[in-house]
């Protein structure tokens, strides 16, 4: 009990954290569209904001990886409660920097370097988020405990779109020209990164101590397969998800020819960013030891209260009523009942969600004829089976490594990269194809992950 209450400050710190940077990641789909139309971008142009951000994830990891392997980067000399201070001032520097840019109308270069450096910030909470997260606690509930954190990181997903959408496209855009509707929202996020720094600082948290792991440390991380063959699953699942995500906006006003606004998609998305937060949420009591009466009980709660929190910001800001959503709670069912199947074990989680989502993928690309609004709602159901993946493949990938930990999630946050490359490239494909057709290069993550949860997270295991 003494050491749960102790874990109770740390738990809440980081659950904000992945708040906030859900939110801010979430941002880039609605700056997509608007500076796709701002400065007459191509879908290929449009999708660099999602390169210039997410590479800032692989040469920041980059960074921390040669210096882990000397015990110098950051988590190692300062703690992790120091580093998530500085990913938090550098994020806030990014985000001030990007609200000055929109005011001088400096240019798309600016604002892509403004969010390469907020992809740097982003990049040290990640790589000291995660595993601390996982330490806190039972090593058996480690993918509970990251899909709770997850689950507050897609609330952040989840109102970004919707708050986004609606400020930049509504609210600010009245009285701004070119790209001064997004100044005043990204100096509000750089005070509130600011503020949460403080806080960090003020915030009594226990460091966890890492284990030592029972070979050298000198010995290459590389030796163990499932860990780099989770780094591979790091890459396509992030590509998968941002690359649906960054590209829902323009499908769904293309499919619809029109009659769904840029507006409107923007409080669509923010259902498939939902998806995630109630998926986690589900996966978060799914994943932990609570018993199997009670499992059933929790998630059908949290399903409803995740359901009317997506649904109540979307009718208030943009009207959308349950005629043309109730298509998601089918698909809430489905989740339910696959989580079932899953049987609370991550590695067959992971499999089988995967599967569903190439299924969705296939649906939406209207491959087997078309199905109208439950093509829409098919790639909008992705995220409720995005859910999970992160935290499966990160827990199952850094699992008996003790103090290679560190090594490890600098690899693991290095393949975020994934977000990098298969946005621009699904844009390419959708320039010179058709926006549909564009999805099969999410697809091919998503069948990665199918062998990952299978094969992939077992080689090399039983060495160590």
């Amino acid at each position: 009990m003494k050491q749960r209450k102790n874990n109770l400050i740390p738990m809440i710190s980081i659950t904000v954290l992945f708040f906030m940077w859900g939110f801010i990641t979430s941002l880039n789909d609605i700056l997509i569209p608007y500076f796709k139309a701002a400065y007459s971008l191509s879908h290929f142009k449009a999708n660099i904001v999602q390169l210039a951000f997410f590479i800032a994830y692989f040469f920041g990891s980059l960074g921390f990886f040669f210096l882990a392997k000397k015990g110098l980067d950051p988590i190692h000399k300062y703690g992790y409660k120091s580093t998530l201070e500085i990913g938090l001032y550098i994020a806030a520097i990014a985000c001030i920097f990007f609200s000055f840019a929109a005011k001088l109308n400096l240019g798309f270069g600016f604002f892509l370097s403004a969010l390469f450096l907020l992809g740097i910030g982003l990049t040290f909470l990640q790589v000291a988020a995660n595993p601390f997260v996982a330490m806190l606690g039972n090593p058996d509930t480690a993918s509970s405990r990251l899909n709770l954190s997850q689950a507050f990181n897609s609330l952040g997903t989840t109102l970004g779109p919707a708050l986004g959408g609606y400020f930049i496209f509504t609210l600010f855009i009245e009285d701004a020209k070119g790209v001064l509707a997004v100044q005043t929202p990204y100096m509000i996020l750089g005070i509130l990164l600011g503020l949460l720094a403080i806080f960090i600082r003020l915030s009594k948290i226990e460091e966890p101590v890492n284990k030592k792991n029972s070979t050298s440390s000198k010995e290459s991380i590389f030796k163990y397969p499932y860990v780099w063959l989770g780094a591979l699953g790091v890459f396509f699942y992030v590509g998968a998800e941002v690359s649906v995500g960054s590209n829902l906006v323009s499908y769904l006003t293309e499919v619809s020819i029109g009659k769904i606004s840029a507006n409107t998609a923007s409080s669509y998305l923010s259902y498939y960013w939902g998806g995630a937060m109630i998926g986690r949420f589900l996966g978060a009591v799914s994943l932990s030891k609570i018993k199997s009466h009670l499992k059933v009980i929790y998630m059908l709660l949290l399903a409803v209260i995740s359901f009317g929190i997506i649904f109540i910001v979307n009718f208030s800001l943009h009207s959308l009523t349950i005629n043309e959503v109730w298509y998601f709670l089918a698909f809430m069912l489905l989740n339910f009942f696959f989580f079932y199947l899953g049987k609370s074990k991550p590695a067959r989680s992971l499999a089988i969600f995967a599967i569903v989502n190439s299924v969705l993928l296939l649906i939406g690309m209207n491959i087997f004829g078309n199905f109208g609004y439950w093509s829409i709602w098919a790639l909008l159901a992705i995220g409720l089976f995005n859910s999970i993946m992160w935290s499966n493949v990160f827990t199952l990938a850094i699992d008996k490594l003790g103090d290679k930990t560190a090594e490890a999630s600098s690899i693991l946050i290095m393949m975020i990269l994934g977000g990098a490359i298969l946005p621009p490239l699904q844009g390419l494909l959708a320039d010179n194809t058709s926006i549909e057709l564009s999805f099969i290069v999410p697809l091919f993550g998503y069948l990665y992950l199918i062998f990952y949860g299978i094969k992939g997270y077992s080689i090399g295991k039983k060495s160590i």
